[in-house]
């Protein structure tokens, strides 16, 4: 299937797969449908696609809106919203007059929402994992403490792992907690998630401030992450908030640039 088609003949026959909304409201009057006691339509709309795109391949074309309204007996807001949504976080592309595909998944897109990098790759559809390097209790540096905003020598715990999406090294990645926050972290092994310490320790995640810059790996680094030296990377360093504005959270991570990409929603002002 090409993308020349157009979305109205070539979803056709994906269009006939999709499970038809129970009980579904008629549609508002040029807004969004009315919302469930649990989640918006949009959310259900686009939960029940990702079923649908699973079972599908990538540059396979999705159903027209007009199919998707009338499947799912929904306004065109709705499923405009869903496929913005979906869009945003990489699971499908559009092309102009042809429609909208499933995209490759070989390529991990960031969006602006904070997330770990487990709900990055899952959200991917891929299979997260971890390799543990080093855990190790240790002193905050001048550069940690300024981040995290304690005294230079406070105790913290330093982390340093080898992030894998589907057993392929895509990050390695280092990150600094104060002890104080995740007491017995250090004796822990490897953690499964540290955003689930933090969340325990009243310090869930709420905001980050993050600067991104192009670079390129040295030897151990290209090691670790299969690539070879001097290979392009995206240096990536975060500071974590919670709700209260304390820094919970350094991070300086590297990944491979063939693999990650970042994306970003600008809007022009209007003018005066």
């Amino acid at each position: 299937m090409t993308a020349m088609q157009s979305d109205e003949s070539t979803a056709g026959q994906t269009a006939d797969a999709l499970p038809q909304t129970a009980d579904a409201p008629p549609p508002g009057r040029g807004g969004e449908d009315a919302t469930s006691a649990q989640e918006p339509k949009h959310e259900t709309l686009r939960a029940e696609l990702l079923t649908l795109i699973e079972g599908l391949t990538p540059h396979e074309a999705l159903p027209s809106e007009r199919e998707l309204m009338q499947h799912h007996n929904v306004s065109r807001m709705t499923v405009r919203r869903a496929m913005e949504r979906l869009v945003q976080e990489g699971h499908v592309y559009r092309v102009q007059g042809s429609g909208t595909f499933v995209a490759e998944p070989s390529t991990i897109s960031k969006s602006l929402r904070l997330t770990s990098f487990s709900e990055d790759i899952r959200g991917r559809r891929m299979a997260p994992g971890s390799r543990l390097l080093l855990l190790e209790r240790t002193q905050a540096d001048l550069a940690c403490a300024r981040d995290l905003f304690v005294a230079p020598g406070t105790p913290v715990v330093h982390l340093e792992r080898l992030r894998l999406a589907d057993d392929e090294p895509m990050c390695l990645e280092n990150v600094w907690l104060p002890e104080h926050l995740v007491p017995g972290l250090a004796d822990s092994g490897e953690p499964h998630s540290l955003y689930d310490w933090l969340d325990r320790a009243g310090a869930a995640p709420d905001r980050a401030d993050q600067t991104i810059r192009a670079t390129v790996v040295d030897s151990r680094q290209a090691e670790l992450l299969g690539v070879p030296p001097h290979f392009p990377a995206l240096h990536v360093e975060r500071v974590t908030r919670d709700v209260r504005g304390r820094a919970v959270e350094r991070a300086v991570s590297l990944y491979r640039a063939d693999r990650y990409d970042y994306r970003l929603t600008i809007h022009r002002e209007p003018r005066p």
